[in-house]
């Protein structure tokens, strides 16, 4: 937060669209943090009598409000950028290097603490990503800074800010669309409902499968219900148990509940034959 300001005040002061961005990009990374942190404690809460999830679902909505905010200042940014470029405003290359270099440093020394949880959570994959693009970005400035010093092309400070508004829009739009579809109850990326469905008919004591449904209820957690026509009606609490833990080993689903049926439920059976499978 402390450089946000320094880069915002340095931009200010060396008339540099570049740094303003780069500024506002990065107080968006301190809000996504924020966010982030809040709802990590927020899963962490109890679950109640009337949020029987606990408050799970937070994960999602603060991934989302994340790549929003960073999808509505890349207009905002996009739009300067363009007005300047048609009056080429004057920019001081070498502040925009000095502040740009501590900005690499920063950036890049902040996404190396996010890396090595980057693939198990939605929130800490977003953080890494925008820190990690934000030291790119900072590079970027860098290099423009030195080029504006040489070639005294001032046009470059505008240029580089529409270079940032591509990348922030490229790395949050993928984060959007997953925090969207997370949100509205679709499976995972990381899950092929294809394979999970396989897997579960290919099970001896299955005849067959439906019903099955697979959403997010965190950014971290995965919940499966289903519907299994077993031969036989025998109630097996062993094949419960192996099933559920297959499922976690194989699909990282956590939180399996499977009905059991016997093939005379066939009226059951045809009720799903409405979903589409894509």
């Amino acid at each position: 937060m402390a450089f946000v300001v320094a880069e915002a005040g340095a931009g200010w002061y060396g008339n540099s669209l570049a740094l303003l961005a780069d500024a506002g990009h990065n107080l968006g990374d301190v809000l996504s943090l924020l966010l982030a942190w809040g709802s990590r404690y927020l899963t962490g809460r109890a679950a109640t009598t009337r949020r029987t999830y606990g408050l799970r679902r937070s994960s999602i909505l603060a991934a989302l409000t994340n790549a929003i905010l960073l999808l509505l200042a890349v207009g905002a940014i996009g739009w300067e950028a363009l007005t300047r470029l048609s009056e080429s405003a004057y920019a001081n290359g070498k502040v925009v290097m000095i502040v740009a270099a501590i900005g690499v440093v920063i950036n890049g020394a902040t996404a190396l603490l996010f890396m090595r949880g980057r693939h198990d959570d939605l929130n800490i994959r977003g953080a890494y990503l925008h820190m990690a693009a934000d030291a790119a970005v900072s590079l970027g400035v860098v290099v423009a800074g030195g080029l504006i010093l040489v070639t005294q092309w001032h046009w470059l400070d505008p240029a580089v800010s529409l270079v940032i508004v591509v990348v922030i829009a490229y790395s949050s739009w993928s984060l959007f669309r997953e925090s969207l579809d997370l949100a509205l109850d679709a499976v995972p990326e990381a899950i092929n409902p294809a394979f999970v469905e396989h897997y579960l008919q290919s099970l001896p004591e299955v005849s067959s499968v439906h019903h099955l449904h697979i959403w997010a209820m965190s950014t971290t957690e995965v919940a499966l219900t289903a519907h299994l026509v077993k031969r036989d009606a025998r109630l097996d609490d062993t094949f419960l148990q192996r099933v559920h833990s297959e499922l976690h080993e194989q699909f990282g689903i956590g939180h399996a509940t499977l009905q059991l049926e016997s093939g005379e439920m066939a009226d059951c059976a045809t009720s799903d034959s409405s979903v589409q499978h894509r």
